[in-house]
C-alpha cells in the first residue's frame, strides 16, 4: 500500500524531464550542473543531512531521532509518514529511490545505509 500511495504522490509532484530540461537551459548545462555534483557524499555528511530531514518532519520529535530510531517503532508515524520521509529523503538527496527499495527504508540506519551507497546521491 505504500508504494502505491507513493506513485499517486510522485505522478503529481514530479516535473516531466522536457519541462525540467527547459528550466535549467539547455541539456549541455544540465550535464555540466550534474557533473559538478558527482563527488561522493562523506558518511558523516549522509547522517547529518538525513538526520535533519527526519527530525524537521513535523510529527516528529527532534529530541527522539538518532542514528539508530525506527520510523514507526520509535518515533510512532505510520507507513504514509514513512513514505512522506523517504520523498523528503529523496529531495533531500536528489535522487530517486525505486518502491522496492524504499518500502525497505524504516529507520534513519537504513536510510543512511541507503544514500550512501547510491552513486548519484547529492
Amino acid at each position: 500500500m505504500a508504494s502505491a500511495l507513493r506513485s499517486v504522490v510522485l505522478r503529481h509532484v514530479r516535473l516531466p524531464v522536457s519541462q525540467a530540461l527547459t528550466a535549467r537551459g539547455s541539456m549541455m548545462s544540465y550535464a555540466r550542473w550534474m557533473s559538478s555534483h558527482d563527488d561522493h557524499l562523506s558518511k558523516s555528511e549522509v547522517v547529518e543531512r538525513v538526520l535533519d530531514v527526519v527530525k524537521s518532519f513535523p510529527k516528529v520529535d527532534p529530541s527522539k531521532v538518532t542514528h539508530e530510531v525506527h520510523f514507526q517503532k520509535d518515533l510512532g508515524l505510520d507507513s504514509l509518514d514513512n513514505v512522506e520521509i523517504v520523498m523528503a529523503l529523496e529531495e533531500e538527496f536528489k535522487l530517486e529511490i525505486p518502491d522496492k527499495e524504499a518500502d525497505k527504508i524504516d529507520s534513519c540506519a537504513l536510510a543512511i545505509e541507503y544514500i550512501y551507497n547510491h552513486p548519484m546521491a547529492g
